[in-house]
């Protein structure tokens, strides 16, 4: 299958690899990241313009960091739908607005395309191992369409309902980590100031029912500071400023999830909003005035 890839940096370059590695023709268009030469060398090729890969291609996959990102690759100058052909499909990976998904696919779909939201989870290393999460939104037949190529990518699929609501689950995954990290955070930093070893307090926990992912792979890095992006700070601020967003206009409060985003916020002005999401121990430890380790 003929594949256009747009967006191939920290997550998508390994993404576009698995595609590559069994068997799909990619069409690559620069966004941000230069193009990966190992992709070009295995056969990839580069395409001037989001128009010219949706020209070439059956299948369009976004991988960007933004909503405004996506709506310009997809309807800007040189864009994706004006190299659309009826029967096309467009899968945009990226995590993004609900309402502006669902505003987007309406558009494709007038074109005589399909459209599918299929944001992911996992960071780096599970864009790397092929084993995301992948929430996705779109018609049944749509979704069984495409689902061979997110199998190349992940390993927990999930057609959660119609175009919108991977993206609704994929906020509410955001929201979940980033308290998560919050809690570990200020786990290890009491256990650190109260005279304890965070490594063994933390490899204590791992066998309870404290017991997650984050406190697994994210307390980690914060003992080990090990802080380079993973996932950086500044792209789950924009995912919960999502969160606080809907929320609002659903007329609901988050409240932890606000001061989550404020911990992230206080990251930011220390220099920090390319630093992993686990960084925000440097906010805890900040108001603590005592690091989780030394280093």
């Amino acid at each position: 299958m003929k594949i256009g890839f747009i967006g191939v940096g920290i997550m998508g370059r390994p993404m576009a690899g698995h595609l590559q590695t069994a068997g799909h023709e990619l069409l690559l268009v620069q966004h941000r990241s230069p193009l990966p030469p190992e992709l070009l060398a295995g056969g990839a090729r580069a395409c001037a313009s989001a128009r010219e890969a949706a020209e070439n291609a059956e299948i369009i996959i976004l991988m960007l960091p933004d909503t405004p990102d996506v709506e310009r690759t997809l309807f800007g100058e040189n864009g994706v739908a004006q190299g659309l052909g009826r029967g096309q499909c467009v899968v945009d990976m990226s995590s993004i607005d609900p309402i502006a998904t669902r505003r987007f696919a309406e558009k494709i779909e007038a074109l005589g395309c399909d459209y599918v939201d299929a944001p992911v989870s996992g960071g780096e290393v599970g864009a790397r191992n092929a084993a995301l999460t992948i929430m996705c939104g779109a018609k049944p037949e749509v979704f069984e369409r495409v689902r061979p190529l997110l199998e190349r990518m992940g390993k927990n699929i999930t057609l959660v309902g119609g175009v919108g609501d991977g993206q609704v689950a994929k906020v509410a995954n955001q929201i979940i980590v980033a308290l998560n990290i919050e809690a570990v955070a200020e786990a290890l930093t009491f256990a650190s100031k109260a005279g304890a070893d965070p490594a063994r307090v933390r490899e204590a926990l791992m066998g309870g029912f404290a017991s997650s992912r984050v406190l697994e792979v994210h307390g980690e890095r914060m003992i080990q500071r090990t802080f380079d992006p993973g996932f950086r700070i500044e792209l789950h601020q924009k995912d919960l400023g999502l969160a606080l967003g809907s929320a609002r206009a659903l007329g609901m409060a988050l409240p932890n999830t606000a001061s989550a985003q404020q911990l992230f916020s206080a990251c930011v002005a220390k220099g920090g909003a390319g630093w992993d999401h686990s960084a925000m121990v440097r906010a805890i430890e900040m108001l603590a005035d005592h690091p989780v380790k030394d280093g």
